[in-house]
């Protein structure tokens, strides 16, 4: 029903005709902008920066733009949240600089040093610590006013509220960079980035780039202005060089560290699952490649979990055991939260597989019951797991190849939220490195499969009716 219960060819215009039939949301969106609807021109990709592997994109200007009218734009979805984060910075020397970036405690600070004097300072006492959110982001400047826009609105509460006058060294021919300071030095950024765009000359607001839909979320529209001397837009499409630039203008941006594996489908309109780093008192695990990869806790009897809770529909996704010492990969119906070992997964009603094959579930007590016993694994095998919340049944994988036909039936006592999972992933004991692909895979895929929408990158073919877990599919079987 993409096209509102209509029978027709879905339009996909040109520069020069339109055809077929709109869908429903477009023409709303068409109608709140003013213009024709458009299909595939904002970026359906993203870039994943890792802050342990120093990814970043760096470019050193050569002309000089407008150092004091201009605006920045770009879409970001967090996965580390300690110390500082860069979002864009441009350096002239050490006393003359302009940064944006996260600090410590989540809040954004935007500023310009000159001469070793902050010129301009806003500093946000809105936290950005939602780790499973994109967030649209504009920082515009003028002579005398800079101002931060947040999924279209603006900001108006900050701890540090000073403007400045001066003239930037954003747009000047000096070095600029994109996911850490200056050069990729530190502050390096953890997430994701999609669409990253520049505008030389002009303070634009955020609805130059995005639109509140007909269910009042801000979502990207694509951006039709001009860009200035420097201006340029990062739409993250092409995976063999990350740093490509769209406009006009070719300021294209060097890739440092970020490869094909760092290009995904995760954006702002279609947004995946991850592991949740705010689920991990007791797991105490360590996590990285924009929460897809774990390391488990020492010693540590417990789980990370989802960023997408499921009550229904069928799901599919893919673990990737880096290490294998006692790892496991299931479902449970509640976060790991505590401070013991009665927090740990296997003792939450959780069910999950061993490395030794065995499919488990417990009491809640520290007992368990083994519910199945399959194949055993271990390094570099992938277990692919999908998961039928319609059946209450769930069935793993092995190289692509089923355990058990009749899969493993799914049940929890009412007392923890019977009906509602998350993934999780862990490790009964030692210390395991684990890799989960929602569909956005960290490590190489060498076949490539889709569900049946078109979604996801798995190694594996996803199983006829089930679904990767994203924003997309959940709003449509979920």
């Amino acid at each position: 029903m993409a096209n509102g219960g209509i029978i027709g060819t879905v339009n996909n215009p040109t520069s020069t005709t339109a055809t077929g039939v709109w869908q429903q949301e477009e023409q709303y969106e068409a109608k709140v902008t003013g213009t024709w609807p458009q299909r595939a021109l904002f970026t359906t990709k993203s870039a994943r920066f890792n802050t342990a592997s120093t990814d970043y994109l760096q470019r050193n200007m050569s002309n000089t733009g407008n150092l004091q009218a201009w605006t920045v734009s770009t879409w970001v979805k967090r996965s580390t949240l300690s110390g500082q984060h860069m979002l864009f910075a441009s350096y002239a020397d050490s006393n003359n600089s302009t940064e944006c970036f996260f600090e410590g405690n989540g809040s954004l600070n935007f500023r310009d040093n000159e001469s070793g004097s902050f010129v301009f300072q806003k500093k946000t006492t809105q936290l950005f610590q939602d780790t499973s959110a994109w967030y649209h982001l504009v920082m515009s400047s003028s002579a005398g006013a800079q101002k931060i826009y947040v999924n279209g609105v603006e900001v108006t509460s900050f701890a540090v509220n000073n403007n400045g006058s001066g003239t930037s060294t954003w747009n000047g021919p000096y070095s600029h960079s994109i996911g850490a300071n200056v050069n990729g030095g530190s502050d390096k950024l953890g997430g994701y980035l999609s669409e990253f765009i520049s505008v030389d000359g002009q303070t634009l607001t955020p609805s130059s780039f995005g639109v509140a839909n007909s269910d009042g979320v801000w979502t990207p529209i694509p951006y039709t202005g001009t860009y200035g001397t420097n201006g340029f837009n990062l739409q993250f499409e092409n995976a063999a060089a990350l740093g490509t630039d769209s406009s006009s203008n070719g300021l294209n941006f060097t890739a440092n560290n970020l490869t094909s594996i760092d290009q995904t489908t995760d954006y702002p309109e279609n947004n995946f699952a991850t592991i949740n780093p705010l689920d991990n008192f007791y797991a105490n695990a360590t996590f990285s490649e924009g929460n897809t990869q774990i390391v488990t806790g020492s010693g540590r009897e417990a789980s990370s979990s989802s960023t997408i809770y499921l009550t229904k529909g069928k799901w599919y996704w893919e673990t990737k055991f880096l290490s294998s010492s006692a790892p496991f990969v299931g479902i449970q119906p509640i976060p790991s939260f505590g401070n013991s070992a009665s927090a740990a997964v296997l003792q939450l009603h959780g069910l999950g597989l061993l490395k030794t094959g065995k499919v488990e579930t417990t009491n809640g007590s520290g007992g368990s019951t083994v519910l199945a016993s399959y194949a055993t694994f271990t390094t570099n095998d992938i277990i692919g797991v999908a998961l039928d919340l319609d059946a209450n049944k769930i069935y793993f994988y092995k190289n692509g190849s089923i355990l058990g036909a009749s899969g493993v039936s799914v049940t929890a006592p009412a007392s923890t939220r019977d009906g509602h999972y998350m993934v999780a992933v862990g490790a009964i004991a030692g210390q395991d490195t684990i890799s989960v692909n929602f569909g956005n895979p960290s490590f190489a895929i060498s076949s490539g499969n889709a569900d049946g929408n078109g979604y996801g990158n798995f190694e594996y073919a996803v199983p006829s009716g089930y679904y990767s877990l994203n924003t997309k599919n959940l709003g449509e079987f979920g």
